[in-house]
């Protein structure tokens, strides 16, 4: 079978270890290095020395990141799908895969996967970690909504978003204890479609106090939740007349018309 790469190195990775199966003209060379950072550059430095362009390892979870990041610019790293190179029954150990895998390699039988660059990782990255927000948003949001359900009160059925300043507000003053429904009508903003009467009749409930508890600590979540998201929107999601500072908005751009 045709060698396309006369040296390349096969790694199989787990949590703690990363076994190394590096050919180099025909010669097999073995070696287990742990997975601290400084265990991952001797890695890279051993596979310098010995003048390795190629390395291909699975993509086990996320446990192939740390090794691809430090490999980064000084080899070329080939990322495969563990199916594509599943090893034949009673060859199950570390030695055995790593072996494998670069033998697999050395003869150009691998299929890479598609790795986007360091800019479109780190976007991913902050997407996702928005997304997560948003469902801890979400998620909160409900459990207010039935929380005050049971404690029969209705201001999600006269208020557009129960959660908004004014809504927050009087769910607030319930959770401290007060129930005088004109003090909680007048922390309600003007702006607000439902009259007085309507207001007053969708507060007028019985929470318990440990349901003023529970509504005040979801409260608190909520708010924490929305402050970690809203520095990270753009401005027509704000408002604001400039855009937000945060790792999606760029200082240098221009202030939003």
């Amino acid at each position: 079978m045709e060698i396309l790469h006369p040296i390349c190195c096969g790694l199989d990775v787990h949590t703690k270890t990363v076994v190394a199966c590096l050919i180099a003209t025909g010669k097999k060379t073995t070696r287990t290095f742990g997975t601290m950072t400084e265990e991952l550059l001797e890695l890279s430095d051993w596979l310098l020395e010995a003048g390795c362009p190629i390395v291909a390892m699975e993509s086990t979870g996320v446990y192939w990141k740390p090794i691809y990041n430090v490999l980064e610019g000084v080899c070329e790293v080939t990322l495969v799908n563990a199916h594509h190179v599943k090893q034949v029954p009673g060859r199950k150990t570390d030695v055995r895969d790593c072996e494998w895998i670069a033998d697999l390699l050395r003869h150009g039988l691998l299929r890479a996967s598609f790795i986007p660059p360091a800019p479109i990782r780190d976007l991913r990255e902050l997407t996702r970690y928005r997304a997560s927000l948003v469902r801890d948003r979400a998620r909160c949001a409900n459990r207010v909504q039935k929380l005050a359900e049971s404690g029969n009160i209705k201001l999600s059925q006269v208020v557009s978003d129960a959660l908004g300043v004014s809504g927050r507000r009087m769910l607030r003053a319930l959770a401290q204890g007060e129930r005088d429904v004109d003090r909680l009508v007048a922390l309600a903003d003007r702006q607000l479609k439902p009259t007085r009467e309507q207001l007053g009749k969708a507060l007028d409930g019985r929470l318990t106090q440990a349901q003023c508890y529970v509504l005040g600590e979801l409260l608190d979540r909520y708010e924490e939740t929305q402050a970690a998201i809203t520095p990270r929107e753009r401005p027509d999601q704000q408002g604001g007349r400039e855009r937000a500072a945060g790792p999606f908005c760029s200082r240098s751009d221009p202030p939003a018309r």
